[in-house]
């Protein structure tokens, strides 16, 4: 999601497209040209620019594991699951940058319904490909960092971490309750949580956690780019598939599209039906809206929050099909 009231100088630019100018004129002299804005997130800024007559990406952020990540799964890329190669991480003026190459395509959230569709196939072979994916030496399940173990001891433990308060969002208990939906729903959606996970399949997948962000880019039938790995995490690999489910609704133009449907279609016409595929589902997409509640606390977001506790609530009294 694109930052808004961007600090400005006195030309007009964004103040951190002026510093990454400076950044990348001091770093690269000649060898650079034609910086531009591509967008702000929550966690960097990133700048096209031409760098040794190469169209490439520059990224700020204050989380250097989340471009080391990157460059760990550029290593697996493939042309079902493309990742583009980083050219170079390093600490930057007040955080780090990469540099990784620029991708043709679009972004997937600027689709419109036809394109998605067209799209759509080649985005559930991304999640096969996925699926396929190996990191020795990393153990454990839920966030990992390059070249140490995740962060929890069996999966049922990475979901349930949800209800803790983490050095990237930290206080959002206390927004919570202060805010006009209050902890009520997060409450009912937790315990709800605590109940499904018993049960859970104890197999490792990478999972990118974060697909429907501006995060994968589409030329026609071909995903050309998936990229932003920082919330990646080891567990089920349904995960990804109940993520396009729970923040499909979020896009008007993609609503004559069952995802739900697809994803059955593509898994039948595959691997087959995966087992206990309801329990598993209901219990990431409540997951993702506990998780989507703390966010939205701790950015203060209260029309959000108030979306997301509503369906959190709703699948709270789902049933999984027997």
């Amino acid at each position: 999601m694109a930052e808004s009231d961007p600090v400005t100088d006195q030309r007009g630019l964004p103040q951190h497209e002026t510093e990454a100018q400076f950044f990348v004129a001091t770093r690269y002299g000649r060898r650079a040209s034609r910086l531009r804005l591509l967008g702000a997130g929550e966690w960097s800024q990133a700048y096209a620019f031409t760098l040794d007559g190469r169209q490439s990406v520059i990224r700020f952020g204050r989380h250097g594991e989340d471009f080391l990540k990157d460059q760990v799964m550029a290593a697996y890329s493939s042309a079902d699951l493309p990742v583009p190669a980083v050219r170079e991480t390093g600490r930057a003026a007040d955080g780090y940058f990469a540099v990784s190459d620029r991708a043709p395509g679009r972004l997937l959230n600027d689709l419109d319904g036809v394109a998605m569709r067209a799209a759509l196939p080649g985005l559930l072979r991304a999640l096969d490909a996925l699926r396929a994916v190996k990191i020795p030496g990393v153990d454990g399940y839920g966030i990992w960092a390059p070249g140490s173990a995740a962060s929890a001891a069996t999966w049922p433990h990475a979901l349930l971490a949800v209800s803790q308060e983490t050095a990237r969002v930290p206080g959002w208990r206390t927004a919570l309750a202060a805010s006009p939906i209050g902890p009520s729903a997060f409450g009912v959606g937790y315990a709800r949580l605590q109940e499904l996970v018993t049960g859970l399949p104890q197999s490792r997948h990478v999972i990118h956690g974060d697909l429907a962000n501006r995060n994968v880019l589409a030329e026609g039938t071909r995903i050309t780019a998936v990229i932003d790995w920082g919330n990646a995490l080891y567990g089920d690999y349904l995960y990804d598939a109940a993520w396009l489910i729970y923040w499909w609704p979020w896009f008007p133009a993609w609503h004559d599209i069952d995802i739900s449907r697809e994803l059955r279609q593509h898994w039948d016409r595959t691997d087959g039906t995966p087992a206990d595929l309801d329990h598993r589902l209901l219990t990431y997409l409540i997951h993702i809206g506990l998780d989507a509640m703390t966010y939205d606390a701790f950015k203060r977001r209260q029309d959000d929050l108030a979306r997301n506790a509503t369906r959190v609530l709703a699948l709270a009294q789902t049933l999984p099909a027997t």
